[in-house]
């Protein structure tokens, strides 16, 4: 599977919400609602797993996407990612950091590469 790596680090392409969306997968979308719904205590809706991926130009993207303040300061930078920032990691990336460790190796990875 290609790898779509978002602003943050985490992988689009391996979420469910992508997936669904890029497979029409009717049943996908009925379960990933359902386990969302009960794991975030939220009513998630099958209608609501839609998502083109973080560092898409559409409008397209799950719930908390749209709102992300990581993902909002890597567009205004224009960047393909907080790997390629100047600033990184700043103290809202160690933040989403703590929560998802596994995303930093990803972008450290990258800024690897950079170099």
């Amino acid at each position: 599977m290609n790898k779509k790596i978002s602003f943050c680090g985490l992988d689009c392409a391996a979420c469910p919400a992508y997936i669904a969306r890029h497979a029409d997968d009717p049943e996908l979308r009925q379960k990933t609602a359902a386990t969302w719904s009960q794991i975030y205590g939220a009513d998630i809706k099958p209608e609501d797993i839609f998502c083109d991926g973080c560092t898409s130009e559409g409008t397209l993207l799950f719930g908390h996407c749209r709102v992300c303040k990581i993902r909002e300061c890597g567009r205004a930078r224009k960047l393909e990612s907080c790997a390629h920032c100047p600033e990184y990691a700043c103290g809202r990336l160690n933040e989403f950091f703590e929560m998802v460790p596994e995303a930093r190796q990803v972008l450290d990875d990258i800024r690897k590469t950079l170099k």
